[in-house]
């Protein structure tokens, strides 16, 4: 499938852009592209040119008073070659030293953007900004009744899930689940153990390993596990293969109605692990909000977790500190009083550092 390059060259001008003598400068350079001028002109606010080729691809040149001038270049495949636009980029680079006279405080090219294409590899960190993957292949794509589902497979980070357009798990992440599980210094032997989520088996594999008593998770989407059980068995293994092992089961339920199950009948937990997708998911009604959501479930795992056990859960980008503080408030609003502590760790294909938090109830007076 043919897809649209997207070519951008920036120049930052120490002085004033005269936009007439730029326009004059640059215009061969596109005619000798076949490619036929148009130019609009603002006063104050600089010129706007566009050159468009008898076969699609086009440029536009916006130049700004203040010294910013910019060139984009939008091609379909088989419009212009890539050395075509390369050279071009490269002309008018040149050129456009030569008519600054030296004053080009900066020159940027970035790679082309690549849009409409059979593989998307362009997926925004939490906080916001936009991260080209080495993205090859389309390995599972799905739409559930809860959130679309896909799999994509990076060379460098392999299988990757990510869920709603939210980057959620690669096969190279094995520091996102041991963050979650306490970093190595939890025994989990002979415990009982509540995972929220974890649909792609990740904390499940690592726990069984440990010789928990029992491991009990609870994933609200049986395609996310069906499409992990088959793609991403770096990560899981074969946990996923039967709902229920020696030391584990595995509930496809809503895990608000769970909680409170167990709750009432006064089942508790030597670990609570959350791992819920970022944008909450449920059958129940009672959240308006991400943050009544996040306090729903805090309140009702501490209702299962016993008095000497821990909750686990990660938090968000280290930059959001914001949205960090907001959870953090959460904590101070439960119906029991807890204490907390946080690590910070870098998850490989987040490309970001993130939060992890754990989470106890305080010690009864």
């Amino acid at each position: 499938m043919a897809a649209a390059r997207h070519s951008t060259l920036d120049f930052k001008l120490g002085a004033k852009a005269d936009g007439e003598t730029i326009l004059k400068g640059l215009q061969s350079i596109f005619q000798e592209q076949g490619m036929t001028e148009s130019v609009h002109n603002w006063q104050d606010h600089g010129y706007l040119a566009t050159y468009i080729n008898k076969n699609g691809s086009f440029a536009s040149l916006r130049i700004y008073p203040h010294g910013l001038v910019l060139l984009d270049l939008q091609s379909y495949d088989g419009d212009l070659q890539g050395q075509e636009v390369d050279s071009l980029l490269n002309k008018v680079e040149e050129r456009m030293k030569e008519l600054s006279q030296d004053s080009t405080v900066r020159v940027k090219r970035l790679p082309p953007i690549v849009r409409g294409g059979a593989v998307d590899r362009y997926w925004p960190t939490a906080d916001g900004r936009l991260v080209e993957y080495d993205i090859d292949e389309v390995v599972y794509d799905e739409d559930s009744p809860y959130q679309n589902i896909k799999i994509l497979h990076s060379k460098q980070f392999g299988n990757i899930l990510i869920l709603s357009g939210d980057v959620n798990l690669a096969e190279s992440d094995l520091a996102y689940t041991q963050a979650i599980m306490g970093s190595g210094k939890e025994d989990y032997s002979g415990k009982d153990v509540l995972i929220l989520g974890g649909g792609d088996g990740g904390i499940l594999c690592e726990i069984v390993k440990l010789k928990p008593k029992m491991v009990t998770m609870v994933e609200i989407d049986q395609m996310v596990i069906d499409g992990c059980k088959k793609y991403m068995r770096k990560t899981c293994g074969d946990v996923l293969d039967n709902l229920k092992g020696d030391c584990y089961q595995v509930l496809i339920e809503d895990c608000i109605p769970v909680l409170k199950r167990y709750a009432k009948e006064g089942r508790e937990f030597d670990y609570v692990i959350n791992d819920l997708t970022a944008v909450p998911i449920s059958t129940s009604p009672e959240e308006d909000s991400t943050w009544e959501f996040l306090r729903l479930i805090l309140d009702l795992s501490m209702k299962v977790l016993k008095q000497d056990g821990k909750y686990f859960t990660q938090g968000n980008c280290v930059n959001l500190t914001e949205a960090l503080s907001l959870y953090e408030e959460q904590l101070g609003r439960l119906y029991c009083p807890v204490e907390f502590s946080k690590e910070i760790v870098c998850v490989p294909s987040y490309l970001e550092l993130w939060v992890f938090y754990t989470v106890w109830k305080k010690a009864k007076p």
